[in-house]
């Protein structure tokens, strides 16, 4: 069986049957991507891992079809699953899987479709501060940084050193966060609405404040601090 199974590998070398074949297991991957419940889904994978409930409420969708697309996402390759109880908890597979979703992202940003749509959710630009930036003010004392994402993904991981405020308590919680430097809010990637949002309530509110140029997942995936555990504040 082995000798005849090399030989008919031998026979496919170079072919465009075998060519074909490879394509389409590149093309697997693509049709993994092709909708966008899983692309939010992806997002939502790359801030820790979560449970099919947790992550369909997230996605506001139903716990069935959060499943089924999480199942593509995992034929894919682009996230595994473990079992706990009775809980399928669902993470990355590996950092290209993120990799892949943020160059997905920066071709998309090319066409004039995906910034018309992006401005329309993310609302007017506000300014942001770039890693090698922050890390340096941070070291200096010259700001404070703020997760402006749920508890429990702050929880799963963190910017080393961030405060865990979500936005939904931040104007209640404002008296938590030092006067006299300035605030650097952050969120899930860089269209993830927190952030900007955040900053202009911050700013209405007489605070100075900036948003980190992108999220968590590209501060882990740069090799910067980062931490898990913890919670608000």
């Amino acid at each position: 069986m082995r000798g005849t199974d090399a030989a008919h590998g031998a026979a496919t070398v170079g072919t465009r049957v075998a060519k074909d074949d490879l394509h389409e297991a590149f093309a697997q991957v693509g049709k993994a991507l092709a909708n966008p419940h899983r692309i939010e889904l992806l997002e939502l994978v790359a801030q820790g891992e979560r449970s099919v409930e947790a992550l369909a409420a997230r996605a506001d969708i139903s716990v069935a079809l959060a499943s089924a697309h999480l199942q593509v996402l995992r034929r894919g390759g682009l996230v595994t699953s473990r079992r706990v109880g009775t809980r399928v908890l669902y993470v990355l597979a590996h950092d290209d899987a993120y990799a892949l979703l943020a160059a997905l992202q920066a071709v998309a940003s090319r066409l004039g479709t995906t910034e018309q749509a992006a401005a329309r959710y993310l609302g007017a630009p506000v300014e942001a501060v770039g890693r090698e930036e922050l890390v340096a003010r941070v070291r200096a004392g010259d700001a404070v940084v703020v997760d402006l994402r749920p508890a429990e993904e702050f929880a799963a991981g963190h910017i080393a050193g961030a405060v865990s405020i979500p936005l939904s308590e931040l104007e209640t919680r404002l008296a938590e966060l030092p006067t006299d430097v300035e605030i650097v809010a952050y969120c899930r990637g860089p269209y993830c609405a927190m952030s900007p949002q955040g900053v202009a309530l911050l700013r209405r509110l007489g605070r100075r404040a900036r948003r980190l140029e992108d999220g968590y997942p590209e501060w882990r995936l740069a090799g910067l601090p980062v931490e898990t555990g913890g919670g608000p504040g």
